[in-house]
């Protein structure tokens, strides 16, 4: 039984980190686009990417921001989720290999 909660933590401790990555990596580009737009020289290619990166999530979240980085945060939670289910897999093949 210990086996399958240490599986169990394992699992959700892997998606909760896949889903706040893109979280936290979508925000800190953001917020260098946004801080980087003070600097005279860099506002025409701030404004630029700025646009380029709320349109991207705009379309991944059917014409909503927040929706596009949702969307994208539970795709990467799922795949982290799917990826943890297969170490553990492979873990115990090779455990009971040896």
């Amino acid at each position: 039984m210990t086996t399958f909660t240490h599986y169990l933590r394992s699992l959700v401790l892997a998606m909760i980190f896949s889903f706040v990555t893109p979280l936290i990596f979508i925000g800190g580009v953001l917020l260098f686009v946004g801080v980087s737009g003070y600097i005279p020289l860099l506002q025409e290619l701030a404004a630029i990417s700025a646009t380029g990166i709320l349109n991207f999530l705009t379309v991944f979240g059917s014409g909503s921001i927040l929706n596009g980085i949702l969307v994208i945060s539970l795709t990467c939670g799922f795949v982290g989720g799917l990826f943890d289910t297969y170490v553990y897999y492979r873990y115990q093949i090779l455990r009971l290999d040896s």
